[in-house]
C-alpha cells in the first residue's frame, strides 16, 4: 500500500476525522515544548538552575534521538518518507498556501515536514553544543574537559546564537499553526493533543488502513536514545 500523503480535494471538501498522530509523536511533542520552556528560564536564571539546564538538555538530546529512529521506523504517518517532498513540491504548496487553496495532507505538509528536520537538525546541534559548552564561571558541558578552552568557547558562542535560531523557528511554527487556525479553520493544535485530524474522505481511509507500530516499539527505541545519552555522559552523571 502507498504512504498516505495528499489528496486533491481542498480543505473545503467534505471531511472526516482520522488518526494521524501515533501517542509516541505527541509525547514528543508536548514534552519537547515543556524542556524547551524549561531551558529558556533555567539558562538565564543561571546559578543552582544550571544542573537542572544540563538534565534537560540530555533529556533533549535524548528524545531528538528517538525521534529520528521513530521517522524509520515508526507508524506510517511518523515517517519522513511520508512527510519529506522535493523543493518542486514544496513551492507549489506555498503558492496555494497563499491563494488559500492547499491540498490536504495526512501528517505534515511539504512545508512542515522541513520544519520538521530543521528543527530536529536545530536541536540535535543545541544539545551537542551544550555537552562541550562553558559558562566562564562554575558550570560546563560534560564533554567540555576533553577539548581546548578556545574550542570551548567556540561551541559556547554557537550554542548561544543557534538558540535564537531555535526560536526563530519556533515562532515561525506557532505562526503557521494560527495561519492554519484561523484561516484555513485547521486546528492543528488539538490535533496533536488528540492525533485525530480532519481529512477528505479517500485521504482519511488511507490513513486509517496505514501501519501504526507498537508502544513497545516506541519504548524500546526510547530505551536506545537513553541508553546513547547515557554512555556519551556517564564519566561526569
Amino acid at each position: 500500500m502507498g504512504t498516505p500523503d495528499s489528496s486533491n480535494q481542498p480543505h473545503g471538501a467534505a471531511q472526516v476525522s482520522a488518526r494521524v498522530w501515533d501517542l509516541p509523536v505527541r509525547l514528543f511533542h508536548w514534552t519537547l515544548v515543556a524542556l524547551l520552556a524549561f531551558q529558556l528560564f533555567s539558562g538565564k536564571t543561571g546559578g543552582n538552575w544550571m544542573q537542572w539546564h544540563g538534565y534537560a538538555g540530555y533529556t533533549i538530546l535524548a528524545l531528538v534521538l528517538f525521534r529520528i529512529l521513530w521517522g524509520f521506523a515508526g507508524s506510517t504517518t511518523a515517517r519522513f518518507s511520508s512527510f519529506l517532498a522535493g523543493p518542486a513540491r514544496a513551492v507549489e504548496f506555498l503558492r496555494r498556501l497563499v491563494r488559500r487553496e492547499p491540498v490536504a495532507h495526512a501528517s505534515h505538509n511539504p512545508l512542515g515536514g522541513w520544519m520538521v528536520v530543521v528543527l530536529l537538525a536545530a536541536l540535535l546541534v543545541q544539545a551537542g553544543t551544550g555537552l562541550f559548552a562553558n559558562d566562564d564561571i562554575a558550570t560546563e558541558g560534560p564533554l567540555a574537559r576533553h577539548i581546548s578552552k578556545d574550542l570551548s568557547d567556540r561551541l559556547t558562542t554557537i550554542h548561544y546564537w543557534n538558540l535564537n535560531f531555535i526560536l526563530a523557528l519556533v515562532a515561525a511554527h506557532v505562526a503557521a499553526v494560527l495561519f492554519h487556525w484561523r484561516v484555513l479553520k485547521e486546528n492543528l493544535i488539538g490535533a496533536m493533543f488528540t492525533g485525530d485530524k480532519l481529512l477528505p474522505a479517500d485521504l482519511a481511509r488511507e490513513v486509517a488502513a496505514a501501519r501504526t507500530a507498537s508502544s513497545w516499539r516506541a519504548l524500546a527505541l526510547v530505551a536506545v536514545a537513553a541508553a546513547a545519552v547515557y554512555v556519551i555522559v556517564k564519566p561526569v552523571v
